[in-house]
């Protein structure tokens, strides 16, 4: 009889019985908010901003405007209350419910846009159900993503090769060096350190008068914006999850100080003053979840506050922008009314892209090859195409074209509606397994500090944002230089990587 007792009492104590605690309190939390939250963002939310006064029509622009708003709210919703981390599609989801679906349909409902449109009201009713279809591509694209099983890499008997990406010691010693030396040169090229503290006008101003700039075109300086930031950026990510995985790194003087000297060297090339805000969030968001990797709370909030940053904060983040004299007043009599005066051009431009198709026709790929050829410079290619949104606005006849032009809108121009169902459906599945490999990455039993995933996919989350804004042709530049950085540093070599642990 004792053994019995004995038996029946052991697993109530230790950590096997506790093991379901979490899941199940996080289940009982999950349930609490989700009925807050889905209503909050499906329902009161576009009911506040439908009960807006203005002179928008209620026709069908206004109703699909609206479903679209939902769906992407119900979306969004999914993905905060997700018990998995799914990082580019929560982002992708926060995006499109923000600029495709709570800011068009307040410029709908208010009947002001950001940019005038020049094609007819059918051009914005076609506009708004392309980019609903395409989201329902990126949802079947991710669908078919989830049905299909990981396939994991089998690390050879001496562990030479074939096992998980990892980055190479040397190699990000080399990365830290090259970090330094092409912000140093970006720095010294544009005059100093304070340059970076006074406005994006007086570093625009600094660069056009370097040099680097020629006539027609911008290769030379988007090199040394990218060479200058990208490097700096990656190594402080890798070195910050360093020490947030591993105890030895947090014990090693010398990581710590270069991480100190990373944060410093970061805060003169990618601060929020002299930077874009679209850049500076992807700094922002590829630094916390590098640095929170496995803390599925902190992704929650990171997306449920994002709604709020994104109506509220965002807006009014340009203030260095300019100079003190040339700030652009900040005036607004509700919260809904810089989503209708400043930066979310993104469904409107679409519609507009629709009239200047209807008029010139398909490019039928070169949109796209121009951007995936972003670094010919225009003296070696005299017939480059021009960024999409730039096109368009000199088309509308407009002075200021530095136009979005969302990804649906790059897939429209060149390939049409097919293309864009089929470009969305792909992006959709590229997102979700990429999602399923990083949650085993920032596990404790993935492949450690060293995971190329673990940093690649917080960098592209954080950028994700500039990639959906648009135009390609100015995002790709970036992205091209981390994708070079991430590919010279990274090995296969378990055993060697596994010493920095």
């Amino acid at each position: 009889m004792t053994s019995v007792h004995t038996s029946a009492r052991t697993p109530t104590r230790g950590k096997p019985s506790d093991a379901p605690a979490r899941p199940i309190a996080w289940a009982m939390l999950s349930r609490a908010l989700s009925v807050p939250l889905i209503l909050g963002l499906v329902c009161f939310l576009p009911a506040v901003i439908a009960a807006q006064p203005g002179s928008g029509v209620r026709d069908t622009a206004y109703w699909l405007q609206l479903v679209l708003t939902c769906y992407a709210g119900a979306r969004l919703a999914t993905m905060i209350l997700s018990t998995r981390r799914r990082l580019l599609q929560g982002v992708f989801w926060m995006f499109v419910y923000i600029a495709m679906g709570v800011a068009p349909f307040a410029q709908v409902v208010i009947g002001q846009t950001p940019t005038p449109m020049v094609g007819p009201r059918q051009d914005l009713v076609t506009a708004i159900a392309m980019v609903l279809v395409g989201c329902a591509a990126y949802d079947l694209g991710a669908l078919l993503a989830s049905r299909r099983p990981l396939r994991r890499r089998a690390p050879s008997a001496r562990g030479s090769g074939g096992g998980p990406a990892l980055a190479h010691p040397l190699r990000l010693r080399l990365l830290v060096l090259l970090a330094f030396a092409a912000s140093a040169f970006y720095v010294l090229k544009l005059g100093g350190p304070s340059v970076f503290f006074s406005s994006r006008q007086e570093i625009n101003e600094t660069v056009a008068a370097s040099g680097v700039v020629t006539e027609g075109s911008n290769v030379g300086s988007a090199f040394i914006k990218g060479f200058g930031q990208v490097p700096a950026l990656l190594a402080l990510l890798f070195y910050t999850r360093r020490l947030a995985t591993s105890h030895r790194a947090r014990r090693t003087p010398s990581t710590v100080l270069v991480w100190v000297a990373l944060v410093a060297l970061n805060l003169v090339v990618n601060n929020p003053i002299s930077n874009a805000r679209y850049w500076f969030l992807t700094v922002l968001m590829a630094f916390v979840f590098t640095a929170f990797p496995s803390s599925a709370a902190f992704y929650r909030t990171v997306l449920a506050t994002g709604v709020v940053g994104a109506l509220v904060v965002f807006p009014y983040a340009d203030r260095f922008r300019y100079e003190e004299g040339g700030q652009r007043p900040v005036q607004s009599a509700s919260v809904f009314e810089p989503l209708v005066t400043k930066d979310y051009d993104q469904m409107v431009m679409f519609a507009n892209t629709i009239s200047w198709v209807d008029t010139r026709g398909h490019t039928y790929g070169r949109q796209l090859t121009g951007s995936a050829l972003f670094f010919v410079p225009r003296a070696v290619w005299s017939g480059k195409p021009e960024d999409t949104g730039v096109r368009v606005g000199q088309w509308m006849g407009l002075r200021m074209t530095n136009l979005s032009a969302p990804l649906w809108t790059e897939f429209w121009v060149d390939l049409g509606p097919a293309g864009m169902v089929g470009g969305m459906a792909l992006i959709g599945y590229a997102a979700a397994r990429t999602d399923r490999r990083y949650a085993l990455a920032v596990t404790r039993a993935g492949p450690g500090s060293g995971s190329v995933l673990a940093i690649a996919a917080p960098l592209i989350a954080g950028y994700t944002f500039i990639l959906l804004r648009g135009p390609l042709l100015q995002a790709v530049g970036k992205l091209a230089i981390a994708a070079l950085c991430l590919v010279l540093i990274t090995t296969f070599r378990e055993q060697r990587a596994a010493r920095r642990r």
